[in-house]
């Protein structure tokens, strides 16, 4: 882990802004940390000291320092649930899910049997995350292992903590995109192998959901958990009536459709499901029990029309899960972790319930660190932790400028208002810089 200078201490002066508790269960008072003039120390790519600058000044006099004024700094912005092969064909019009993939996703997705193809919409795909601020993500490759590879080269290159693995696909698809078992379960274990805790990459096991993937070959995925047990599994779970349904039909013996997960040994607490718009109350239960997480994927459960997720059942007081947000790309239709957080209050008011600034922002930070079970690492200023972080420009636009004027807050709440402004009025243009491992990775 690191910078790849190593004598690398420096620090940045600015407007901090992260979370030390979940504010859906702990006040903003004891949840949020906010300091209008702070100062982060970093070194050797992690956080070294992290305080007012009054306290800090003078133990670090004589530090190379830089300055953000008028600027918001938050943790890296962590992308729960994304595809990168589907960079290609974000937008694409008029279906639900089980068309949308036979119509466009399997035939992109084929393309990336072919390295230097995988290797070029990696670097491509990368930057873009980078370009929104998200310095972290659980991302689904193809079923070519080369895939895999490909992006984890470009991973490692750009020193970024990302999560990945190969598609677990037998049935229900093109020729062309499936593989066999055993062949999944050798292919995959090779890759762990490989890449797992590589620097700063991590694996998961990816069966793409149940429909796709046979009793066999979801049994060898769990089996695959239980020989690397730090390893992910990422899947999807309950994204539209019509999947239910058919899940029901091809797994008569299971009681729901994360049980057919759970009986191949899949549900525990690094398994990460997307979307969950359509699950029952025993299954919440079933995932707050097994600390599993849920990544709320809005823009795209909107764009498919699969749905409206139940985030305040998920984070209840009595069966709490852990959630983070997922863009989707590419059903769902924005990079941007601004647009989505966006994109989650307008689902949540759609159910008469609200979404504060604050809540969306921690399920874009530490929420998604909890979720991916990162938080030791990630997600918020905490000394030791990765140096990873957003600088934001809550005027990046005429709008933005009359919206959040008198920048920075002068108490919490004014905070939380012009944070609510930023979040529903930013994108791409309000990432003014973003740094990876201490180190500068884009700037605008």
């Amino acid at each position: 882990m690191g910078s790849k200078n190593p004598s690398s201490l420096h620090a940045i002066r600015g407007t901090f802004l992260d979370f030390i508790n979940d504010p859906f269960y702990a006040s903003d008072a004891d949840s949020v940390r906010y300091i209008s003039d702070g100062l982060l120390v970093v070194e050797n790519g992690a956080i070294a000291d992290f305080g007012t600058y009054d306290d800090l000044h003078n133990r670090y006099a004589n530090l190379p320092t830089e300055t953000y004024f008028n600027k918001l700094i938050t943790p890296g912005f962590i992308d729960t649930h994304i595809h990168y092969p589907q960079y290609e064909m974000v937008a694409a019009y008029g279906e639900q899910l089980l068309e949308w993939l036979n119509k466009y996703t399997f035939p992109t997705e084929g393309k990336f049997h072919d390295y230097a193809y995988a290797q070029k919409i990696a670097a491509l795909f990368l930057d873009e995350l980078l370009k929104n601020g998200t310095t972290t993500a659980l991302v689904f490759a193809t079923v070519h292992p080369q895939s895999v590879d490909a992006f984890f080269e470009v991973a490692s290159r750009l020193n970024l903590r990302m999560i990945c693995g190969k598609v677990l696909m037998n049935r229900y698809a093109p020729d062309f995109l499936t593989d066999t078992p055993q062949r999944a379960y050798e292919e995959s274990k090779k890759l762990i192998q490989k890449w797992h805790n590589n620097g700063r990459l991590l694996y998961a096991v990816t069966p793409r959901f149940a429909i796709t993937s046979t009793d066999e070959q979801l049994r060898l995925a769990g089996q695959l958990l239980q020989e690397f047990p730090d390893v992910y599994l990422h899947t999807h779970l309950s994204e539209n009536l019509q999947e239910v349904e058919w899940v029901a039909e091809l797994f008569p013996n299971s009681k729901s459709y994360l049980d057919v997960y759970d009986r191949a040994g899949l549900v525990g607490k690094t398994s990460v499901f997307a979307h969950g718009v359509q699950l029952t109350d025993e299954e919440f239960q079933r995932l707050s029990h097994a600390k599993a997480a849920i990544s709320f994927c809005p823009t795209s459960n909107l764009f498919l029309g699969s749905g409206l997720f139940k985030l305040h059942t998920a984070k209840s007081a009595t069966m709490p899960i852990k959630v983070g947000l997922g863009t989707d790309i590419g059903a769902g239709t924005s990079f941007s972790m601004l647009q989505t957080m966006s994109e989650a209050y307008k689902v949540v008011q759609l159910q008469n319930q609200s979404l504060s600034a604050f809540k969306a922002l921690f399920l874009a930070t530490l929420g998604g660190a909890i979720a991916l079970s990162l938080d030791d690492k990630l997600g918020n200023f905490d000394p030791g932790k990765e140096a990873d972080f957003v600088v934001l420009d809550p005027q990046a636009t005429p709008l933005m400028a009359v919206r959040n004027q008198g920048f920075p807050a002068k108490s919490r709440e004014e905070l939380s208002d012009q944070v609510f402004g930023t979040l529903m009025l930013g994108d791409d243009r309000a990432i003014h810089a973003v740094y990876v491992a201490g180190t500068l990775a884009h700037q605008k």
